[in-house]
Formats: structure tokens, C-alpha cells, sequence
């Protein structure tokens, strides 16, 4: 119920207009089945009807935890999606220090073994910190046939990665880059350093191993980190290997957070890693606009290359 009324404070001023907005997460038929196997903490949601549906492993960022929301959208409109935790959740470890790909490549074959799910291979959606470890999947993992990043890095951030002999260190940052505005908020856009330069080069997913396709969604208002920079120079290290050139899609005035629609517009909020609250940018018409395209785009996306099947536009959210 939204509500809105003349001026600030208590008690409120005259009510100006009011509207009734009413959202099914969860479907008719579609089926949220909690996922304790070996080391999997998730929850798999699958659509109504008879599978096998093309399935997705959906990844969220530095907040830890287990967001079901995204997925359980994902699911209403035909996809069997796995919302991943990854650390802060149950037997999790409780800090972003060391990931180890063998976990996520534990939920990879869950994913290609589940009798509901359609082969030969997976989706992998991830935003923020969840990008990076989907790149990283796609980079290392057997099975992957598609991966899209909301606002996501091509350098590994944040926390060590460790798969097999291979270790690729964290992108290092310089707080002093930090500006904080008069409320005590922090703008981090300039903290981490440059991937691309001395010993920071390598923290660079090497993304040229993927074979699959990928789909970047770009806020180009993202104050988190320079999601634009991250996809062009992930489109030419792919197209200097003879791959083929990832989808970009650029939101100007977009932020960070891009949700699915109608999600309201989070400008700032904790940043775990930072310490403090962060603007995460967007301009709240434009980041609305970009929430509900992005959300077409990612479905369209999938659609394509785990089903073969080009998409019918839906009005349906």
C-alpha cells in the first residue's frame, strides 16, 4: 500500500494519492525445495508443469546469506533456479577471506544431475560480488552454457579464490581513494586499483577459458565499483582470444543495485567489506526503467541459450 502525503514528519500532512501494488512471488505450481547436499546450502525453485526446464544458479553479492527472491521471479517464468549461498549462512564460512571454486562446482553438478533440469548445460546469473564468482565458474567449471553479470567485475574482489592449484588474489584497493559526503556516507567508485596494471593483473579472471556466452547489464551510475570499464575490458580480453563478443547493455543513470522491477531504487546501505554505508548511485526514474528492461534482457538471454529458442516478448513480470 503506497501512500503519499504533503510535507514531513508527524503527524503527516494531507494524503496527495495512494496506490495498491500486489506481487506473487511465489506462483501457483512453482516449487520451492530446500538443498542440503554435501556442502550446498541453496534452495532450488522449480516452475510448475513437467520438466526438464532450463536451469540457472543465481548468485548475490557481499551482503552473505541466502536471497530467495530473484530466483523464486526467475522460476515464474520457466526456469529451474538455484539460489546459492556462499558464505554467512548456516555452516558457511561467516567472512568473505577464501573461496573455494570446488563448492560452487559442487552446486554446478547438482544442477546438470537434477532430473528436472535441461541439459547439457546451466545459466549463471550473479550481481556484484556474485558476478565475479559466476565469471570465475564459467572461467574454470565444466557445464556452463551461459552467464550474465548485473553490475558485475571481471577481477576476482574481495576475498581470495582458490580452485584446484590455481590461486587468483583479491584486486587490491586504497582507502585513501574513499570520499565521504557530509552525512557520513562513502563514495568507494575509486577504491580498487586497476587490474589491468603491475601486480593487480593478476586478479584477472581469466575469462578467455569460458565457453560460454556472456551478458554484462551495466548501471552506468554504479558508485560501487566501474561496472562499464569492467565489461569492455572483459569484451576485448575475450575477443583478443578468438571469443566471441559478450552482449553489453549500458543503464545511464542507472546504480548499482539493479534489481528485478519495481523493486524500490536502494541508494545507499551497509557495505560489509567497507565498513560503513555506501552510495550505490542511480537516478530512481532511470533505475526503475533500467530494472524492468534489464530484467527482459536477462530473460530473453537465457532463453536463447538454454533452450534454443528465441524470446517472445511477455508482459508478464
Amino acid at each position: 500500500q503506497l501512500e503519499v502525503f504533503d510535507g514531513h514528519g508527524e503527524p503527516p500532512g494531507m494524503l496527495l494519492a495512494q496506490a495498491h501494488h500486489e506481487r506473487a512471488f511465489l506462483r501457483d505450481g512453482v516449487r520451492r525445495v530446500p538443498v542440503r547436499e554435501g556442502r550446498i546450502r541453496a534452495t532450488l525453485f522449480l516452475p510448475p508443469g513437467n520438466g526438464p526446464f532450463p536451469g540457472i544458479i543465481d548468485l548475490y553479492g557481499t551482503g552473505g546469506g541466502l536471497p530467495e527472491y530473484r530466483a523464486c521471479l526467475l522460476a515464474n517464468h520457466g526456469f529451474a533456479v538455484l539460489a546459492l549461498a556462499f558464505y554467512g549462512y548456516e555452516d558457511l564460512p561467516k567472512e568473505m577471506k577464501e573461496f573455494h571454486l570446488e563448492y560452487f562446482e559442487e552446486a554446478v553438478n547438482y544442477m546438470l544431475q537434477h532430473t528436472e533440469v535441461k541439459g547439457p548445460g546451466i545459466g549463471l546469473l550473479g550481481i556484484s560480488k556474485g558476478g565475479d564468482l559466476c565469471i570465475s565458474m564459467a572461467s574454470f567449471l565444466k557445464g556452463i552454457t551461459a552467464t550474465a553479470l548485473i553490475n558485475g567485475s571481471v577481477a576476482n574482489v574481495g576475498a581470495v579464490l582458490r580452485y584446484k592449484d590455481v590461486t587468483i588474489p583479491p584486486l587490491r584497493s586504497d582507502a585513501k581513494r574513499i570520499k565521504v559526503n557530509k552525512s557520513g556516507i562513502a563514495d568507494i567508485v575509486d577504491a580498487l586499483n586497476n587490474p589491468l596494471e603491475g601486480p593487480d593483473c593478476q586478479s584477472f579472471i581469466p575469462l578467455e577459458k569460458a565457453e560460454c556466452r556472456f551478458l554484462f547489464i551495466v548501471g552506468q551510475d554504479d558508485r560501487n565499483w566501474k561496472s562499464e570499464f569492467f565489461a569492455v575490458e572483459g569484451s576485448k580480453r575475450l575477443q583478443a582470444h578468438g571469443k566471441e563478443k559478450p552482449d553489453i547493455v549500458c543503464y545511464p543513470g542507472a546504480g548499482h543495485y539493479i534489481e528485478p522491477p519495481f523493486f524500490p531504487m536502494c541508494a545507499a546501505s551497509m557495505h560489509l567489506l567497507v565498513g560503513k554505508p555506501v552510495v550505490w548511485g542511480g537516478e530512481p526514474k532511470a533505475h526503475c526503467e533500467a530494472q524492468i528492461d534489464a530484467w527482459q534482457q536477462i530473460q530473453a538471454f537465457f532463453r536463447k541459450y538454454l533452450t534454443g529458442k528465441p524470446s517472445g516478448t511477455s508482459s508478464k513480470l
